[in-house]
């Protein structure tokens, strides 16, 4: 067994896990937090996007060791004092969903997106960036007008609420 220390949505955790686990197998079964979604078992659909140190990494990827000492955030962790993140709200707004499976993969690397590329979205740049996250029912056109109003709105609220 191997102990792992961390903050996640910006509570301290501590546990002894096997050093085998993954990250979105911590997330999801020893804190049970069931946003973080496994699609594939291969890194291919980012349906299990979390921010490790604020940057989107597929959690299905990173083993739970790696992360010790680190800042997770996960899809529960953006909304703040119960409002909506800015790209939560648009995804909502845009109807950016069908199913809901890949939602808070699409929405955790389109929060990432933005920290990276700014709040002038185009098409292409988001079409280009979403090529890591797989949705099997929307064609994707709704996603991408969700993301570009969210990095707008994103630079029009206050800087903590729109970084994670």
């Amino acid at each position: 067994m191997s102990s792992v220390s961390l903050t996640v949505n910006g509570k301290a955790v501590t546990a002894e896990i096997e050093p085998r686990t993954l990250l979105v197998q911590f997330l999801r079964e020893h804190l049970r937090l069931t946003g973080t979604h496994v699609g594939c078992d291969t890194s291919q659909c980012g349906a299990c996007v979390v921010h490790l140190d604020g940057e989107a990494v597929k959690a299905c990827t990173v083993l739970a060791v790696q992360a010790d000492g680190r800042q997770v955030t996960t899809i529960e962790g953006l909304a703040a004092g119960g409002d909506l993140h800015p790209m939560q709200a648009a995804f909502r707004e845009h109807h950016g969903l069908q199913c809901g499976y890949c939602t808070p993969g699409m929405i955790m690397t389109a929060v990432d997106l933005v920290r990276r590329k700014g709040h002038a979205l185009d098409e292409t740049t988001i079409r280009h960036e979403l090529e890591g996250n797989l949705c099997r029912c929307t064609g994707y056109h709704n996603i991408v007008k969700a993301i570009a109003a969210g990095a707008t709105a994103m630079g029009q609220v206050p800087a903590r609420q729109a970084a994670e």
